[in-house]
């Protein structure tokens, strides 16, 4: 998802516009409106409403998976997709599947969740003219080529795929195989909505309303979001804690120090300069974890300069350039690995990771570096520019880092420069503007435990999260049969397969899979991360 935004169209214009309402305040005190003491966060503003199809970015989908269950949830500490409003998923040939839904369920405002609320969510979500960023999540439903076609008006409303059979039934046709399809929704993207959602469109966007253990009290952008505990979810894994509050901050360090002065709970992504002391600083009350993160330079592909044939050469040559052990060592503090494929270990083997199918592209070479380079013409205007978001330090440590990389290996000390932007927010709308004027910063979180999910949104042709247009028939086919395939072993080497084509081409520059890393106050206890590097924010005690 997440980390990288699915940018197929131009982002809402309008900015995230939930209630403008004063919140309550202070750092790690007070008490929840539904009983209970509320724990403080760091956080970062959203790119985009927080619609589930629209939200494929960290810091929004933090809010939606305290805010909403969906058919399936991914176990905090396995990852594995386990059911939760599904009670049971069907399917005779991995393409015409029957979901039964769970009886009990309501959204916060009393509606009942039925089986036409995932069936509506998901239209919605679809359709071209709504311009949902998750919306290439439905492309397997039949009837996506009608309501959102690569070209030309949407001609349908709803998806022929898509059919209720009562309250609590709909079934699923896929416009081809895909063994995987229940696994993916765990993904905020299928979410149901309620009709306040479809009747009072604007309302909903300012107070979203969902089905999760937490309701959303208010927001002000640029400063903090309350949510509070829901006592009337019907789900077992209830709130532990009254709420949160999510609290912006635009520089991580910042937000370490009000942890150590008491300021606020939880900092779930502590800062470079500070991974030196934060042993010291929390002992016990620091998390260091794998998680299914992998951070990568992408690439403009739709400037000519990078598009052209031998540019294929260049970006070998600056991986090879990257030092990323010298890296992950000095400023990441065991909190990085030096990727080796384009997937993450927390896959594992079974999953799809592969330890070394990068190659001797992926290992440090300086010579070998500044050979390739040249022989591919060189680098596009003369210079390199990594954009990047500036509100989380670590970045521009580690970019400035790459860099030097980069420039000792092409002895020019001019070759390569950091762009920041200010903050996540502008970042993503420039990437989704496609302004981007050279490679950029590209983490991904996976959205669901496949190895799927961290090849096909990235690089299939107009893909969800392809945000350098990146495009490669092979590729394409390959993921094509890979998801048609009903042997999961046997689809796991045909992704692997599609992964040597994004290999050979070097359509992006794998760095390092990253660890999620939390520290927390003295006020929290059973603090955990998911595999996705999110704080399980329902199970946190205070006091």
């Amino acid at each position: 998802m997440r980390a990288a935004t699915h940018a197929r169209r131009a982002a809402c214009a309008a900015a995230v516009a939930l209630a403008a309402t004063a919140c309550g305040g202070g750092g790690g005190s007070g008490s929840g409106g539904n009983g209970g003491a509320v724990l403080s966060s760091s956080w970062g503003d959203p790119q985009n409403p927080l619609e589930p199809a629209n939200t494929n970015e960290v810091q929004g989908g933090k809010v939606l998976d305290m805010i909403f269950r969906g058919l399936k949830k991914y176990d905090p500490k396995t990852g594995a997709a386990v059911d939760m409003l599904a009670e049971k998923i069907d399917t005779p040939d991995s393409r015409n599947f029957t979901i039964t839904v769970k009886d009990g369920w309501t959204f916060s405002n009393g509606e009942k969740v039925t089986a036409r609320s995932f069936v509506d969510a998901w239209n919605y979500g679809a359709g071209l003219r709504n311009n949902q960023k998750n919306a290439y999540f439905f492309g397997y439903i039949e009837g996506y080529d009608k309501v959102h076609p690569a070209q030309g008006a949407q001609s349908a409303d709803t998806l022929s795929g898509l059919r209720v059979v009562d309250d609590r039934t709909f079934t699923v046709r896929l416009n081809q195989k895909f063994s995987g399809f229940p696994d993916t929704l765990g993904y905020a993207a299928f979410a149901p909505l309620p009709r306040a959602f479809f009747s009072d469109h604007a309302a909903w966007v300012r107070k979203p309303v969902g089905n999760g253990p937490y309701t959303i009290e208010s927001y002000t952008r640029g400063s903090q979001m309350s949510l509070r505990k829901w006592d009337g979810y019907p789900g077992a894994d209830k709130a532990r804690n009254g709420g949160v509050t999510l609290k912006v901050y635009t520089d991580n360090d910042t937000a370490y120090t009000d942890l150590l002065a008491g300021n606020l709970d939880l900092v779930d992504d502590v800062p470079a300069s500070q991974l030196k002391n934060v042993k010291n600083d929390l002992g016990g009350r620091y998390i260091n974890t794998p998680a299914g993160i992998i951070q990568t330079l992408a690439f403009p592909y739709y400037d000519k300069d990078w598009n052209r044939s031998g540019t294929e050469k260049v970006r070998k040559g600056l991986s090879m350039a990257i030092n990323r052990k010298q890296i992950t060592d000095t400023i990441f503090q065991q909190t990085r690995t030096p990727a080796t494929d384009w997937t993450s270990p927390v896959l594992g083997a079974d999953g799809g990771f592969k330890d070394g199918l990068c190659g001797d592209a992926c290992e440090y070479n300086p010579g070998e570096a500044k050979r390739l380079v040249q022989e591919g013409g060189g680098l596009p205007g003369g210079r390199l520019s990594i954009t990047y978001n500036a509100d989380t330090g670590s970045h521009r440590m580690w970019v400035d880092a790459v860099c030097n990389s980069i420039n000792n290996a092409l002895g020019n000390d001019k070759a390569c420069v950091g762009n920041p932007v200010g903050t996540f927010a502008d970042f993503r709308n420039q990437i989704s503007r496609h302004k981007m004027p050279g490679p950029f910063r590209a983490g991904w979180q996976m959205d669901y435990p496949l190895i799927q999910n961290f090849l096909q949104p990235l690089y299939y042709t107009n893909a969800s999260s392809n945000d350098g247009k990146w495009s490669d028939k092979d590729f394409d086919k390959l993921v094509d049969q890979a998801n048609a395939e009903t042997d999961p072993a046997k689809a796991v080497q045909t992704f692997q397969k599609a992964e040597e084509v994004v290999r050979d081409n070097m359509a992006a520059i794998p760095l390092w899979y990253q660890n999620g890393s939390a520290g927390y106050s003295e006020r929290l206890s059973d603090v955990a991360l998911n595999p996705f590097s999110v704080p399980v924010y329902n199970e946190i005690k205070v006091g």
